[in-house]
């Protein structure tokens, strides 16, 4: 048995015990409203799903209520200051205010019912899952042509024959960063590539239930993973990430596309995520709160990385140099360790009881890694604003 001094605080687990629970509160990701889980098949999203008003004063995103400003738009991320003064000028009594959460009311009613019910985008014709808000013009349409490189969507299938014919993108209008024979990985600045990146939400909201839809997407990365062959590069996935974040979020959405899913692909786009944050020299966590089963495919990852480690590792280490090691956040190493019942309280310290066998039990439990990343064929610097 090999004990492990922790150096961390044992203070800061309980904090991240109780953020773990709060998690599992939340309507997330992969759990539809009521507790309902979705369709086996569905992907995680780890973007908050209803975070209460101290989360929104921490956003950097201007967003408004749809009432405000007549665009469809979720509750994740307001910049509560601008909506207050927002509010104070357009509010002037409560009754006004009654009739706002009223319309609010209606609003999320509205948005239950998927508004488009397939889309095609290349070789594959997709059923939606939820609602998303495109623009009002496209209200009527049942079905919608996405062109598979820009991200273009039409109304009608000779629209997008038309656009194919003149559209010379190949790939996402981006950086490639990484490519590992037929996989490859873009970065699109949000400021550069405003539309694609609006229009990737647009899509990635049809398959998410609480994701936000930013219409300013300036302030973020979106990194694409693809599949290349002769024809281009097709996308699988993505996931965005603030490009400034106080919180060392390093990952504010995540979708696998349908007909790549139970691939391995969300688990890769997880790892990416943290040799990102490698690469900046800073550790990183998923946007918060997590749902039950986006905790879960975190929980399952950290495990993964940090029992390697523990397994390899002769003598004494802390929840910093693991944490220095990994990128993962300490409290979400301190977090994993204790629920996984490793921390023991021995000779007046706090002590990881690193048994081989509760290591193996704990790896088989948490399941295949996916993918791997070659981080030999990352090529990237971080992202710097330019003056």
């Amino acid at each position: 048995m090999v004990s492990v001094t922790l150096n961390a605080p044992i203070s800061g687990g309980a904090s991240a015990s109780r953020n773990g629970s709060a998690a599992s509160s939340e309507k997330g990701p992969d759990i539809e409203e009521g507790g309902a889980v979705r369709p086996p098949h569905a992907t995680a999203d780890y973007s908050a799903a209803q975070p209460g008003i101290d989360s929104y004063r921490k956003r950097k995103m201007t967003m408004v209520l749809h009432r405000i400003l007549d665009e469809w738009v979720t509750r994740e991320h307001l910049d509560l200051d601008s909506v207050e003064t927002d509010v104070d000028e357009k509010v002037e009594d409560k009754g006004h205010e009654e009739l706002d959460a009223a319309s609010l009311r209606e609003h999320e009613e509205f948005t239950k019912v998927k508004n488009i019910a397939t889309i095609e985008l290349g070789r594959y014709e997709i059923e939606t899952w939820y609602f998303s808000p495109f623009p009002p013009e496209y209200n009527d349409c049942n079905k919608l042509y996405f062109c598979e490189f820009c991200l273009n969507f039409m109304k009608r299938k000779e629209q997008l024959q038309r656009h194919m014919r003149k559209c010379d993108l190949k790939h996402p209008p981006g950086d490639e960063i990484y490519r590992d024979t037929t996989l490859s990985m873009f970065e699109v600045d949000g400021k550069k590539n405003r539309v694609y990146g609006q229009n990737l939400c647009y899509l990635a909201k049809l398959f998410l239930d609480h994701k936000t839809l930013y219409y300013d997407v300036d302030l973020f990365l979106f990194y694409v993973l693809c599949e290349c062959d002769d024809r281009g590069c097709h996308m699988v996935g993505y996931f965005s990430k603030e490009k400034h974040s106080e919180e060392s979020y390093n990952l504010a959405c995540i979708l696998t596309l349908p007909p790549y899913q139970r691939k391995g692909y969300g688990k890769f786009l997880i790892a990416f995520s943290y040799e990102l944050s490698k690469k900046e020299n800073k550790v990183g966590t998923p946007e918060r709160p997590l749902s039950d089963l986006g905790l879960l495919s975190y929980r399952g990852y950290w495990t993964r990385v940090l029992l390697d480690i523990l397994k390899k590792h002769k003598g004494n280490i802390s929840i910093k140099e693991l944490s220095d090691m990994t990128a993962i956040k300490a409290e979400d190493i301190l977090s994993t360790l204790q629920t996984l019942e490793l921390i023991q309280y021995r000779k007046g310290q706090h002590v990881i009881c690193a048994d081989p066998k509760v290591l193996d039990r704990h790896l088989k439990a948490a399941g295949r890694g996916g993918l791997d990343v070659d981080v030999c064929k990352l090529i990237w610097t971080p992202y710097k604003e330019q003056t």
